[in-house]
């Protein structure tokens, strides 16, 4: 979605079950669901453990993936949450997924072109980085922090550079609210 300010910040929130969750995840669980990295050239240097994801338009169908039968038990809470205390509670999560970007890595600039990123606001919670991992929208440099959730205005062009030699994780995840057209 088209922010007036490039991040939001929603401020805090208990992030600690789905970080315990995650630093459990093998990394055949990183690696089985390769949806993201094919679809999309500029996410060739991540990982995902997709829960649930979102295709087509206008025709919109939301799928449960691997991670969803393993993960949404802590996932759910935390996204419930931020619904909670920032959006109007009668829409509904199209896509999340835990997404890794690798030391030393980084994904292109770029904006997210598919037609729900219009009407979905775009959250994304840290669950693991360090100051040297710079996400850049539209030209403004920024350090998300652990356990802050953020909404990202990632119909301006953005890109995320890891130049550190640990690998960065966050939790993203997609939600309409009750009034767009999905």
């Amino acid at each position: 979605m088209k922010l007036d300010v490039k991040l939001k910040s929603l401020g805090p929130v208990d992030h600690a079950p789905v970080k315990a969750a995650m630093l459990g995840a093998t990394e055949q669980e990183w690696l089985e669901e390769q949806l993201r990295q094919k679809t999309f050239d500029v996410h060739a240097a991540t990982h995902s453990i997709i829960l649930l994801f979102a295709e087509g338009w206008p025709d919109v169908k939301v799928s449960k993936h691997s991670g969803w039968g393993r993960y949404s038990s802590v996932a759910l809470p935390m996204m419930q949450e931020i619904i909670r205390r920032h959006y109007s509670s009668q829409g509904a999560i199209i896509r999340a997924m835990f997404a890794k970007l690798l030391a030393g890595k980084s994904i292109d600039e770029h904006f997210d072109d598919h037609p729900t990123f219009t009407i979905g606001h775009r959250i994304h919670v840290p669950l693991v980085t360090n100051e040297e991992v710079r996400f850049v929208i539209d030209g403004e440099d920024y350090n998300l922090k652990e356990g802050f959730a953020y909404e990202v205005s990632n119909l301006d062009y953005h890109y995320v550079a890891n130049p550190s030699d640990a690998d960065r994780v966050h939790f993203i995840f997609d939600y309409v609210e009750d009034g767009a057209a999905v």
